[in-house]
């Protein structure tokens, strides 16, 4: 098994018409042995900009606290907060630096720019980025995921369309995962709300 998926989880991430959505399955485990069913995945960096990280859970609470720490240097220094581009060029810069030893993380980046246009982000470990404008997988589903998400996205969905492709998305590729499941919690961040909602799913 690789270290990617010693510990489980799946994040995906959508955009929609003036609005992005990103879930997380909530289990983990430890291969195939499940510890916990509500482990976090997915973390607010701004109102505009969330962060959600698959891979090995050491790394990615030892990952997120680099890169809240370089975030509140970034505010303190600049008086202003990260806009998305320069976050994820920060999250990048921080991965890149542990190239000969990397962190086991695959992050995902979802955020509203100033003038209300979308903004996705999926990145390795090494740092390497995309940005697509439909959608991001990452984590032991991501296979599947990417499938489900393929055949439900269209362009401009509304917030409440976009959460429903996202969640049937999410829990249709992690029925296929034995490393992914147990839930899941959706967040969809629109110009001026942020909705977050739990999601029930299959506990076997």
């Amino acid at each position: 098994m690789s270290i990617f998926q010693y510990n489980g989880g799946s994040v995906l991430a959508m955009a929609g018409k003036g609005c992005v959505c990103i879930a997380s399955d909530n289990r983990y485990g430890q291969q195939l042995h499940t510890i916990s069913t509500d482990f976090p995945k997915i973390f607010k960096i701004t109102n505009k900009i969330y962060l959600g990280l698959s891979g090995l859970a050491t790394d990615i609470q030892t990952v997120l606290a680099k890169i809240r720490f370089r975030m509140n240097l970034y505010e303190l220094r600049e008086g202003r907060e990260m806009s998305p581009k320069v976050f994820k060029t920060v999250v990048s810069n921080l991965l890149y630096e542990r190239r000969f030893g990397p962190f086991f993380i695959e992050p995902v980046i979802a955020a509203l720019n100033d003038d209300g246009t979308t903004f996705l982000c999926g990145m390795d470990c090494l740092g390497a980025s995309e940005s697509p404008k439909d959608y991001v997988t990452a984590g032991t589903a991501s296979t599947e995921m990417h499938g489900c998400a393929e055949a439900l996205w269209q362009e401009d969905l509304g917030p409440e369309e976009l959460f429903e492709c996202v969640s049937q998305a999410l829990l249709s590729g992690c029925d296929r995962n034995a490393a992914s499941g147990w839930g899941a919690t959706v967040t969809l961040i629109e110009g001026n709300k942020i909705t977050t909602r739990k999601l029930k799913a299959r506990m076997d």
